[in-house]
């Protein structure tokens, strides 16, 4: 059975406050660093799954995000997924 690598990216929707990105922003400030205007927190998953072809892979990744890596009401997220063994296959899907 073919594998397949994918990477989600999970992020706030950008109405939704970002205590962690303010935080880090303010440090960033601390530390020197400028020209610094913003700065949101998300979170990254590498997923490797076995999967009949690259649809089926997707639609398991898709739902993994949506009903346990993402919060819909207040996240996006953005999937990019290729086969192990064959790298020509490379789609995106944000979401």
């Amino acid at each position: 059975m073919p594998n397949f690598q994918a990477h989600v990216f999970v992020s706030l929707r950008p109405s939704v406050l970002d205590p962690a990105g303010e935080a880090a922003k303010a440090a960033a400030k601390r530390l020197g660093i400028k020209g610094l205007s913003k700065l949101r927190i998300g979170k990254s998953v590498d997923i490797e799954i076995e999967a009949t072809n690259l649809e089926d892979a997707k639609s398991q990744i898709e739902l993994l995000s949506d009903r346990l890596l993402a919060n819909p009401v207040i996240e996006n997220w953005v999937m990019d997924i290729n086969s192990k063994d064959q790298d020509s296959e490379n789609k995106t899907l944000n979401k």
